[in-house]
């Protein structure tokens, strides 16, 4: 059962500032706290929302903002998002770039264009020095090949869901997994395998809300504090305790994104 007895922990992905939580966004956040979920990292979609992000997380001081580009969301992008990106990292400090990367699982997918964009963003995490937050569905070759290309080496694949074979090589490359909701999933055989044999200090937490709510809450929408069903089932699927899974994954995170120790 959540409490405050549970430890502290992450969130890595969250979509707070999306417009499905309207203005639930501090009744949210109170009972994520109170089930002792102490940061938020929430990655931006595109050009149009940066403000709406900026102002939430300027009144939330557990709210870590990212600034990007999605790909589900490259016929809103421009050249002109891209050369106004940078201001945006100068002047506000984010802790990492993204949400970015390559999804070539919908119709009429432009991989080319996807590609134009991911690389551009990954050439701004190296010049800013900063991680990097990657989608990636049905295109963790290309990520893997663009990221080794780009000289970049901190970042974070959300959601992964790729092979043991990939999720070594990215990690390899200096970058870490997050999983979420889909690993709650009885028959998500091949994902609790690659969970359970990961190196702990590769793995962060994550709900992708309101995105990908994890099971019994299929069909609803997914909250914050529904990471603790995360924690507790990666916490079944390895062989380490509760307790240090979450001291484990909170410290990644705080180490990716160079959060503060109170987070």
């Amino acid at each position: 059962m959540s409490s405050r007895n549970n430890p502290l922990l992450i969130d890595s992905h969250i979509h707070l500032d999306d417009e499905r939580f309207s203005d639930q966004q501090t009744e949210l956040l109170t009972l994520a706290r109170a089930n002792n979920i102490a940061g938020f990292v929430v990655p931006a979609v595109c050009q149009r929302f940066w403000p709406r992000l900026k102002a939430l997380c300027d009144v939330h001081n557990d709210l870590y903002a990212c600034y990007g580009l999605h790909p589900r969301f490259f016929h809103e992008h421009s050249d002109e998002h891209l050369q106004e990106l940078p201001l945006w990292l100068g002047k506000e400090s984010p802790v990492a770039i993204g949400e970015c990367g390559l999804d070539y699982a919908y119709a009429g997918a432009d991989k080319s264009a996807q590609q134009h964009l991911f690389g551009a963003q990954l050439a701004l995490a190296r010049e800013f020095n900063l991680p990097i937050v990657i989608h990636a569905v049905r295109a963790v070759e290309d990520v893997i090949r663009m990221i080794r290309g780009s000289g970049h080496r901190s970042g974070l694949v959300h959601s992964f869901n790729g092979s043991q074979q990939q999720a070594h090589r990215l990690i390899d490359l200096g970058y870490k997994l997050s999983f979420g909701g889909a690993v709650t999933y009885p028959k998500a055989k091949k994902l609790h395998a690659l969970v359970a044999s990961l190196p702990l200090e590769a793995v962060l937490l994550e709900t992708d809300a309101p995105d990908q709510p994890p099971v019994p809450y299929q069909g609803v929408q997914n909250q914050p504090h529904y990471l603790i069903d995360v924690w507790q089932c990666i916490s079944k699927i390895r062989a380490e305790s509760a307790a240090v899974i979450a001291k484990a994954t909170s410290h990644n995170a705080r180490q990716l994104f160079n959060l503060p120790e109170a987070a």
